[in-house]
């Protein structure tokens, strides 16, 4: 018996704006053959970004090696790295005058290092652009290649993003390539060797999870050492992708947000139309006002329990140690 998804709410209806400001936006993109998980991703926010002159840069091309359920991004088989890329989205970058960025970037379970490499390389090249920017990484498990995290976060980014997307329970439906205590050990590792660097994950809600997995999913989180969590609900992107079990009224991303909050994220966005990098830059303000204010008043943070999270299965993978290598 075929179950028939909910129908979806008015506020999911999105207002989409658009003028000159988007269209420059859209223009620089097409001209340097760019990728962005704004359009690969379907976000539903891509518009507003556009306008604001803004975007999230996908790196190591438009298809993945991956096939979670519920992801819009093409899968299948994927080319070799474009040379030409880290200088194309640098020049892009340059051109939209951002003054902070976000990159993300593919899984490339067919390269040694994941693409660490590649990413490397690109921070290198926009910061010879544009040498004030903050960037934030938004990347993949790396397969738990701990030299390729090293290699990573030797860029010295603002923020260290890897989405945790689910509840533990639902991963071999949602991202059966993906292991829970994998992604809970590359958080602990950032916040562990780069105490610097504000780590911040993201979840979809609306996938079957129950509030007690919720909340369950985000104590982990901040056991591993996160800062910084987003909250969205989960849009089908076809229908041959993961059904909405259930849409969030916005309330419950509100009731859920002041839970994070309780437990100590220092940022939380929290809302049906949240992405992972919406409105990365204020949200990166809101933690580090917050760590300010925190020194200010001398409670000095707790060093996160990075050794906590390999508790919580049975079957947890820890990052693999850097001295194992990375291959370029």
């Amino acid at each position: 018996m075929t179950i028939k998804p909910p129908k979806k709410p008015e506020w999911l209806r999105v207002k989409v704006p658009s003028d000159r400001s988007s269209f420059e936006t859209i223009q620089k993109i097409r001209q340097n053959a760019l990728c962005t998980v704004c359009v690969e991703a379907q976000c539903p926010n891509q518009m507003e970004c556009f306008n604001r002159g803004t975007a999230t840069f996908m790196l190591l091309g438009p298809v993945c090696t991956r096939n979670c359920a519920f992801c819009a991004v093409e899968k299948g088989r994927v080319a070799a790295p474009d040379p030409r890329e880290p200088f194309l989205v640098a020049e892009a970058i340059s051109e939209l005058g951002l003054k902070y960025c976000v990159l993300t970037m593919v899984t490339r379970d067919d390269l040694n290092d994941g693409g660490a490499f590649h990413i490397e390389r690109t921070v290198k090249t926009i910061r010879t652009k544009t040498p004030e920017i903050n960037i934030e990484l938004l990347i993949s498990d790396l397969s738990g290649s701990g030299g390729a995290l090293t290699k990573v976060l030797q860029t010295k980014p603002a923020v260290l993003n890897h989405n945790i997307e689910t509840v533990e329970r639902l991963y071999p439906k949602v991202r059966p390539q993906a292991i829970y205590a994998r992604s809970l050990s590359l958080l602990a590792e950032v916040a562990k060797t780069s105490p610097s660097t504000t780590t911040k994950s993201g979840m979809m809600l609306g996938l079957g999870e129950t509030r007690k997995e919720i909340i369950a999913t985000m104590s982990d989180l901040r056991s591993a050492g996160c800062q910084v969590l987003t909250m969205g609900q989960y849009l089908a992107p076809s229908k041959k992708h993961l059904p909405v079990a259930k849409y969030i009224d916005p309330q419950e991303f509100d009731a859920y947000r002041e839970e994070a909050l309780r437990l100590g994220f220092v940022g939380v966005a929290s809302g049906p139309l949240v992405r992972s990098s919406y409105r990365a830059e204020e949200l990166y303000a809101q933690a580090i006002r917050h760590q300010e204010e925190t020194r200010e008043n001398n409670n000095l943070n707790r060093k996160p329990n990075c050794t906590k999270m390999l508790h919580i299965s049975d079957n947890a993978q820890p990052f693999r140690d850097a001295s194992q290598g990375v291959h370029e």
